[in-house]
């Protein structure tokens, strides 16, 4: 019996590494995505965002203001592949689990983008650097191309998890509900006041959203494509 048991546990273990294991989580390397559904159709009639201010500039999707384009469908459990390119000291984000499209910022998750070698951001806490969790968790490293360079960012969310993946190096691996404060990051560091909730009581199924021209730099996107994950 006792011989039994212990078969029984190591097939259990066994199981549960190779469902793991395919799931691919954390990302160990950027997806060959091609084949994967577009997150935005080539018209943008999926999308949901202000008239006239996204569009697409030399196949890329660009905003000319301060707006965000957003997913008319709710997401969980998926991985997110896209290339984004930044002009001069640019500031974005690809946001997750937005449950709120009125009052976004609050009620989601964004993945920062930011032109980190600008000096307009010379001095910006590591939460603010590109690939991190705005505000919430710093990128375990830099890895950001100068501006007017291609990137590649792999953005996976399943349940409280969430991996970013930038140009090929893991920078952001995230268990949302160790975030049990509004005011304090779990390493002590402070939340800006305009993040008013605790990441670990926001939804894990949501919009998906990109963050248009902010602080007037632009950004562009191009490739985004999404695959479900069981």
């Amino acid at each position: 019996m006792k011989r039994l048991t212990i078969l029984l546990l190591t097939l259990c273990i066994g199981c549960g590494a190779a469902a793991r294991a395919g799931e691919a989580l954390p990302p160990k390397a950027h997806p060959d995505s091609a084949a994967w559904e577009n997150l935005f159709a080539p018209d943008l009639s999926n999308a949901t965002f202000p008239k006239d201010i996204w569009f697409l500039e030399d196949g890329a999707l660009t905003a000319s203001q301060d707006q965000n384009i957003w997913t008319q469908k709710e997401y969980e459990n998926f991985m997110l592949d896209l290339e984004f390119k930044l002009g001069e000291a640019a500031n974005s984000g690809v946001v997750v689990y937005c449950s709120d499209l009125k009052n976004w910022i609050p009620n989601s998750i964004e993945i920062q983008i930011l032109d980190d070698a600008a000096p307009k951001w010379a001095t910006a806490a590591p939460t603010w650097k590109c690939g991190g969790l705005f505000g919430r968790l710093a990128p375990a490293k830099p890895a950001v191309k100068k501006a007017g360079e291609w990137n590649r960012m792999t953005v996976a969310c399943k349940g409280p998890m969430v991996f970013v993946l930038l140009n090929g190096a893991l920078v952001t691996e995230a268990d949302i509900r160790k975030w049990t404060d509004a005011k304090k990051n779990p390493d002590g560091s402070d939340i800006p006041p305009w993040l008013s909730k605790p990441m670990a009581g926001l939804a894990t199924k949501g919009r998906i959203g990109l963050q248009g021209k902010h602080g007037g730099a632009p950004i562009w996107f191009r490739n985004v494509k999404i695959k479900p994950l069981d």
